[in-house]
């Protein structure tokens, strides 16, 4: 036996161990990815079947013959989306989501960079300000914020609803991409300097892309965060179905169609997509953005 093959005989033997010795932890993790997406999965097919099918029967029958086309349908789609205004709430929400996470993103980057590389009067003490708000419970802050809108005129408008989840969501915003931008090499920084740049042109052109992955990460919460909210979008846009997002519309179908589960799920699994294809398109920045700026040194 030559050299060679004992020794990829060596690594063959420490990888099994390193499998087997694994194998406990993966099952458990299959077991819990499993049973985390089986709800889900019970939604999607429930969604896809006839009112007369899901009456008569579990989601899990389909299972059975899941290839049979006459079993499965799209109605409940078309549904929701014209005849239950799940379709208009649907754009609302992307109106509210998308400014809402926009804005606070790109305010925070700019306050970020200036807590870690710039000097100025009152900059520990304001980033301490700062980062306490997030201990302050936003339930506390709807009544006189929305007595402020009212006095504006701003209640029910998708700019008081876009102002309100940037307050909500910017010290947290702040806090990250300060905690990740502090961490950036100081040689960088300093080298643009010497050539010249500017503050603004060391962060557009130098900062701003190192970031993306925390960008990325306070996208995803934000995202998830404003999407899935049903009580700052009740209490600064109503229940006006001009102008109601897709959490509150689909409360509103719960109290009219409660017992109509196949317009319920077809309205839940609308309005889960948006996150999940979010969520699959960032992960990867996901876990490096959280943790990037934790350990310095």
């Amino acid at each position: 036996m030559t050299l060679e093959t004992r020794t990829d005989g060596n690594r063959a033997m420490a990888w099994l161990r390193n499998f087997f010795s694994a194998a406990p932890v993966r099952l458990v993790v299959l077991g819990i990815a499993f049973i985390w997406t089986l709800p889900t999965m019970g939604i999607l097919i429930s969604s896809l079947r006839p009112e007369d099918s899901i009456k008569a029967s579990g989601w899990w029958t389909m299972l059975e013959h899941p290839f049979e086309a006459a079993q499965w349908t799209m109605a409940n789609y078309a549904r929701v989306l014209t005849t239950d205004g799940i379709g208009e709430a649907f754009i609302n929400s992307l109106l509210v989501t998308i400014p809402s996470v926009v804005i606070p993103i790109t305010i925070a980057a700019f306050a970020a960079y200036a807590f870690a590389w710039m000097e100025f009067p009152g900059r520990a003490v304001l980033f301490v300000l700062i980062v306490g708000l997030m201990v302050v419970p936003l339930q506390v802050t709807l009544i006189p914020l929305l007595r402020l809108y009212i006095g504006w005129d701003m209640n029910g408008t998708f700019l008081g609803v876009w102002l309100a989840h940037t307050g909500f969501g910017l010290p947290l915003a702040v806090f990250l991409l300060f905690g990740y931008i502090s961490s950036l090499p100081a040689e960088i920084i300093e080298s643009a300097k010497v050539d010249g740049a500017s503050p603004f042109t060391t962060f557009t052109q130098l900062v701003l892309p190192l970031s993306v992955p925390v960008i990325a990460s306070f996208a995803i919460f934000q995202f998830l965060w404003v999407w899935n909210d049903l009580l700052v979008a009740l209490v600064f846009l109503g229940t006006s179905r001009e102008v109601s997002v897709i959490t509150a519309r689909l409360a509103a179908l719960v109290g009219e169609r409660g017992e109509q589960w196949h317009v319920l799920t077809a309205g839940a699994f609308i309005a889960m997509v948006i996150p999940l294809i979010v969520f699959f398109l960032l992960q990867r920045y996901f876990v490096r953005g959280l943790t990037a700026g934790s350990v310095k040194g």
